[in-house]
């Protein structure tokens, strides 16, 4: 199967070498996780597994996930996300997964959601440089300029072209950082250091994942 699991962002800190080189990693708790089901290309239509992490009391729940988790024999989880598979595995409804299966793992996926910011002007979202802050430059500094040139119909139409930049919600939306170069693991506690920054909050929910595609230097980095 693909080697996948749901976890929570704990936060960063340092990571020493033997030779005293200093690597900032973000700490994530990442398990162990429940299989809450398994789907079949004969059922379902596609071959995929259903897994379940961090136990949540009954009445914080719902009474469809209850007895969808009691199926599997665990308790209700609070988040369950599906992972596709090639073929049906060995795996069977209510095994626990660790972070042992990433012992061989150099680089992971990490998929999170980014911070809410609200609503922010062009200058913080998109970065623009704003306006000249000279003479005549009155209360504008800010402001992104006129979207009036890229409307449809060469200026004509009746809106803005879509992926017009422009002031509004900032954040809050799914990030995934690929390649991350797995430093250290601590089985006891299902902790992976990862070398670089995770989206999220400290505390926010993770899905972690092996890598899907390296450049040239981490694939011969991975196959020696």
């Amino acid at each position: 199967m693909s080697k996948t699991l749901i976890g929570r962002k704990v936060g960063m800190s340092r990571y020493f070498l033997e030779d005293g080189t200093n690597i900032p990693v973000t700490i994530v708790e990442v398990g162990p996780c429940v299989v809450t089901q398994i789907k079949t290309e004969e059922v379902e239509g596609y071959n995929a597994i259903q897994i379940g992490f961090e136990d949540v009391r009954p009445g914080r729940s719902t009474m469809p996930i209850i007895g969808h988790d009691a199926k599997a024999g665990t308790a209700p989880k609070r988040f369950h996300r599906e992972v596709r598979v090639e073929e049906p595995c060995d795996l069977e409804p209510g095994q626990s997964i660790d972070v042992s299966i990433f012992e061989d793992v150099m680089f992971v996926d990490v998929v999170a959601t980014s911070k809410g910011k609200g609503f922010a002007g062009g200058m913080k979202r998109h970065h623009f440089k704003g306006l000249e802050a000279s003479h005549g430059v009155k209360r504008a500094h800010r402001r992104p300029g006129s979207i009036n040139g890229h409307a449809t119909n060469l200026g004509t139409g009746p809106k803005p072209k879509k992926g017009k930049r422009m002031p509004g919600h900032m954040g809050d939306k799914q990030i995934t950082c690929r390649s991350l170069p797995v430093i250290s693991i601590d089985n006891e506690r299902n902790l992976l250091m990862l070398k670089g920054t995770v989206p999220g909050p400290n505390t926010g929910m993770i899905l972690v994942r092996e890598a899907k595609r390296l450049n040239r230097k981490k694939t011969t980095a991975a196959s020696k």
